[in-house]
């Protein structure tokens, strides 16, 4: 199979046929498609039989504009190109769908709020890597056709009916949302009838995660104990094993809802809860006390409780470290980023929703107390501890992921311990978003894409 970038550009429908297609003879030698043959062209799920017409001194793909509209093609852009001699057939692309929660079609400079600058430095990336990129949200999926509408950026943002794409990145927001049939109906059957690619196809739930990669004796040391809080016994046997524990909502993210339980000197029990204003405390001369007030909690939102652990702190608030793993160009995993995240004053959570700052793992360890020793190790056992637990939840837990967050945190001595990890991993949180600087994340999400489509 031959591969090359070839640029596509329409021509005048009065000037070509929409079953024919122009090619430079330079890039038909280079792909060895035959002058004057009928060949499949393949956009995606687009699938059309053409003629091809050879050009002298040109490199450019020239078609018409009724089959450009119908390819989604409205501006000059450079692809990938592969050809394939036995089954005769020219795959452009990728083409990459990426699934979105909602639009906001009245705000053209924030179409899809506060990922707008995201979905922009997206399209610049696949522009540069010979990737064509659409953004879709599930209402464009409420009719059953072949094809799908879509967004995509071409100096203004713009709805076009496109294809169903190669690979599909899901960035639904809510898990309501993605359990839609209308949804889950449309991943199945594009998945069977085109061979999509669909990753990150589901939201992960701590207490499966947890679960799953305790069947791994390797990622055991990780682990904080932690099980689902299903009563005031278990509540009573973690808190008389810790010092403290955590109640995390098994759904939850950007540290909402979480509540904090430690033993007081006069023998009760105090709750701090996470609220937007900083963090809440109450105090219970029992557990049993403590427990009758949580409960009405337990009606709506299922808790898992976890072992406190004393994590490293700075200026007495404490840090953790958020690792971004993405699969690459030869679909392995690979530690993109590691951030840290100290809490905000008055928080005892890092996320940035709630104050948090950033730096590098260097900064905020070198500013630790941790043993020096151990400050050395820390800048090679984090990406480490990051990766194998990646490679676990794709072992364990039977899904299709290409890029997970994951949380992690080091003890006052040093250990590694896993906080969380998220499937839909943020796109603000590791680098500031630059209008010209297209991020490492981004190159490397496209990169495996490229893999998956194999283009």
């Amino acid at each position: 199979m031959s591969k090359l970038k070839i640029p596509v550009q329409t021509v005048h429908s009065g000037i070509l046929q929409e079953n024919a297609v122009m090619l430079g003879d330079k890039s038909m030698k280079r792909l060895k498609i035959p002058a004057h043959g009928t060949i499949q062209l393949n956009f995606g799920s687009f699938r059309q039989e053409v003629t091809v017409i050879p050009v002298p001194k040109s490199d450019s793909l020239r078609v018409s504009e009724a089959l450009g509209r119908r390819l989604g093609l409205r501006q000059r852009l450079t692809l990938n190109a592969s050809y394939s001699t036995g089954s005769r057939i020219l795959r452009l692309g990728p083409m990459i769908g990426v699934l979105v929660s909602r639009d906001h079609p009245e705000q053209p400079e924030r179409v899809f709020g506060q990922i707008t600058m995201f979905c922009r430095e997206l399209t610049h990336a696949c522009h540069a890597q010979g990737a064509y990129v659409y953004f879709f949200t599930p209402e464009a999926l409420e009719s059953r056709t072949t094809t799908i509408q879509g967004w995509v950026y071409d100096e203004g943002w713009r709805k076009l009916s496109l294809p169903v794409a190669d690979v599909i990145n899901n960035r639904l927001t809510t898990r309501k949302v993605e359990n839609k049939p209308s949804v889950q109906h449309f991943l199945a059957d594009v998945k069977s009838r085109y061979g999509t690619h669909f990753f990150n196809e589901k939201f992960l739930d701590k207490t499966e995660v947890f679960e799953a990669l305790a069947l791994d004796p390797a990622l055991q040391r990780y682990l904080p104990e932690s099980h689902a809080l299903n009563g005031l016994a278990i509540l009573k046997k973690m808190c008389s094993s810790y010092p403290s524990v955590f109640l995390k909502p098994v759904r939850g993210s950007l540290g909402k809802g979480i509540l904090r339980i430690s033993k007081e000197a006069g023998g009760g029990y105090q709750l701090l809860s996470t609220t937007p204003m900083g963090t809440r405390k109450q105090s219970y001369s029992s557990l049993a006390k403590l427990f009758q007030a949580i409960a009405p909690k337990m009606k709506t939102t299922r808790f898992q409780i976890q072992q406190g652990l004393s994590l490293m702190e700075l200026g007495r608030r404490p840090v953790d470290f958020r690792a971004l793993v993405q699969k690459n160009g030869t679909g392995k995993w690979g530690v993109t980023s590691i951030v840290a995240r100290t809490a905000g004053s008055n928080h005892f959570v890092s996320n940035l929703a709630r104050g948090g700052t950033l730096s590098t793992v260097k900064e905020a360890v070198g500013k630790s107390s941790l043993p020096a020793g151990v400050k050395e190790s820390t800048q090679i056992q984090l990406p480490r501890a990051a990766l194998a637990i990646a490679r676990g939840v794709e072992t364990y837990i039977p899904a299709h992921f290409g890029e997970l967050g994951i949380d992690l945190a080091l003890d006052q001595s040093g250990r590694i311990w896993l906080l969380e990890v998220n499937s839909k991993p943020s796109k603000n949180d590791n680098t500031p978003l630059n209008d010209q600087k297209i991020r490492p994340s981004v190159k490397q999400m496209i990169l495996y894409c490229r893999y998956l489509a194999g283009l």
